[in-house]
């Protein structure tokens, strides 16, 4: 029997939900998730959650914010100009948009609040600032 260790090439099979059991990601109906233990694939907590289970192992987890997509930052919310989206970009809040940054480079970003000429974004992941729950089955130690 394998075992996970750090350096491991694993495949799971998953369920996230949050503290009220609602499910937020899950690998059912699709191919496992396979990440290289140790490596920062997957948040940290979900990393070591693995380490020492067996192939064929299941257990649930529970992972604090520091551990999974960190704090929710309230420096991370902004307030920009209406004016920078196209004028037929319809907005509702929850949303989310690709927002390209000097790099070149697309980030994520939530629409916390619109008025008729600024948008409220939230630059946090969507999880941050919230404890989350895995079942995880490992499938495959390689």
């Amino acid at each position: 029997m394998k075992i996970v260790q750090k350096g491991s090439t694993v495949s799971v099979h998953y369920k996230g939900m949050f503290e009220d059991g609602r499910l937020f990601d899950s690998s059912e109906g699709k191919e496992p998730l396979t990440f290289k233990v140790g490596e920062g694939q997957v948040v940290p907590g979900f990393d070591d959650a693995v380490i020492s289970m067996n192939e064929g192992e299941e257990k649930t987890v529970t992972i604090s914010p520091a551990r999974a997509y960190g704090p929710h930052d309230s420096s991370l919310r902004k307030v920009v100009p209406k004016s920078l989206f196209p004028k037929d970009q319809k907005l509702e809040k929850g949303m989310m948009l690709g927002m390209k940054i000097p790099t070149g480079e697309t980030i994520p970003a939530t629409v916390a609040d619109y008025t008729n000429d600024s948008i409220t974004i939230d630059l946090n992941h969507p999880l941050a600032g919230k404890t989350l729950t895995f079942r995880i089955k490992v499938v495959k130690v390689e």
